[in-house]
């Protein structure tokens, strides 16, 4: 699913902000294993994320956008990646 550039619920501008969130969660776990909610929390109010409601926007998200499958390449190619 595609980030949105709004919060659902308030309507404020939080899109522009995703990928610096990635990135900083990127480089304090660099294994997705286990995460501190702590330390995940520390990089939301440092990039001014301070609602539940656009909280909940960053934790739930999850990027599928490079797991789908692309229709246009051919099914030889297809079964050789995998």
């Amino acid at each position: 699913m595609i980030f949105p550039p709004r919060c659902f619920t308030c309507g404020k501008l939080i899109g522009h902000k995703i990928l610096d969130y990635e990135q900083r969660v990127k480089d304090k776990f660099p294994k997705i294993e286990k995460t501190d909610k702590c330390v995940v929390g520390d990089i939301l109010d440092n990039l001014g994320i301070r609602r539940y409601c656009c909280r909940r926007m960053f934790l739930g998200h999850l990027s599928l956008v490079d797991k789908i499958e692309n229709p246009y390449v051919d099914n030889d190619k297809r079964k050789k990646r995998n």
